[in-house]
């Protein structure tokens, strides 16, 4: 076929495709009456979707192309009733933002807050549908707020979203000679410490909320730069003078979505949990071996200082498999008798990747 004929197929084909998703969205339509409303995120339903589509995919298209155009579509079905609401840390432009959109798409109704605590106590309010917070980056480890967070929310963790993170210098400034202060939140600073040490080693550094905030802040101080991603480059109609800064190419942030709702086993799952052990020696040891003993892996182990009480810890878990799979409900039981105190955050499907 010549290009002209190639470019008519292409054409019906669109044609087609969009009366297969419309078809779909009136299913999806045909779903929700059934069960009467309620409930409208159901991330073992989306897991399950996007796994199957991933399957099904021979190419030339990447698996993310099709990963990214379904989580557009589920969105879209969910949105025909009423978009869904994601409360995270703003303003506008921030990576948390960039996340949300990854996950939910761009039809859901993003509601941006000032901290952390307010994007949380938005979801808990019922205000929003879900929040998501980071909660660990690839070098910088921890976020401790949101760990903090973890321990009091009545919400559970329901999925997790791991986002690639490209810092870009934003600047109105024509030349890096003429920038006087770098501006970002501390792990961007920290994240981009060689690449600023080489290029601005006497600019002086500001820490900002975010680094949305920190653009902001820029997009009216022509000597002053901010270390963000493109979302907010393009929300500040910032000019990107150095591209990708981050010191490790790898730089991933990994974000946790919560909500009321529960979910069910999918088979490829994760828990979270959150337990405290009596302060003498080989006690962390006993947990760490009913793990093993029950066959089951863990996957991450960070301490946090408790708020009870000087030099004692708590400790978050994450363990492959779903709390209702035997091997980690047997785990969990045995973690239950040896520690001082549990509490499960969530099971949840793990990031497709």
């Amino acid at each position: 076929m010549n290009v002209t004929e190639l470019r008519r197929t292409i054409d019906k084909l669109d044609r087609r495709i969009v009366a297969l998703i419309n078809q779909r969205a009136g299913l999806a339509q045909e779903i929700g009456r059934s069960k009467g409303g309620g409930v409208k995120y159901r991330p073992s339903r989306e897991d399950q979707v996007i796994r199957n589509v991933l399957a099904a995919n021979d190419g030339p298209l990447a698996g993310e192309a099709i990963v990214a155009a379904y989580r557009e579509i589920i969105a879209g079905c969910l949105s025909l009733e009423q978009p869904l609401r994601v409360s995270y840390l703003g303003p506008a432009g921030t990576y948390s933002e960039e996340a949300a959109r990854k996950r939910f798409g761009t039809v859901a109704e993003l509601v941006p807050c000032a901290t952390l605590d307010e994007s949380l106590a938005t979801a808990e309010k019922e205000q929003t549908d879900v929040a998501v917070l980071p909660v660990e980056n690839s070098t910088e480890g921890p976020v401790n707020r949101t760990l903090d967070l973890l321990m009091a929310t009545s919400l559970g963790v329901v999925g997790e979203i791991e986002l690639p993170i490209h810092h870009q210098l934003l600047t109105k400034a024509k030349k890096i000679a003429d920038i006087e202060t770098v501006a970002a939140h501390p792990q961007a600073l920290a994240q981009c410490h060689g690449w600023l040490q080489q290029h601005l080693p006497h600019a002086h550094h500001q820490a900002m909320n975010s680094n949305a905030e920190a653009a902001e802040a820029a997009a009216s101080q022509p000597r002053m730069a901010a270390i963000a991603g493109l979302l907010a480059a393009k929300q500040y109609d910032l000019p990107i003078l150095a591209r990708n800064i981050e010191d490790d190419s790898s730089n991933t942030t990994r974000f946790l979505v919560l909500s009321s709702t529960p979910t069910q086993s999918t088979g490829h799952d994760k828990t979270s949990l959150i337990c405290s052990v009596p302060n003498r020696p080989g006690s962390l040891g006993k947990l760490i071996a009913v793990l093993a003993n029950a066959g089951v892996n863990m996957t991450k182990l960070t301490s946090r200082p408790s708020p009870t009480g000087l030099w004692d810890y708590v400790f978050y878990i994450d363990l492959g498999g779903h709390r209702d799979d035997p091997a980690v409900a047997r785990a969990l039981d045995g973690l239950t008798a040896h520690a001082s105190f549990v509490r499960i955050l969530g099971s949840y499907p793990r990031e497709v990747r």
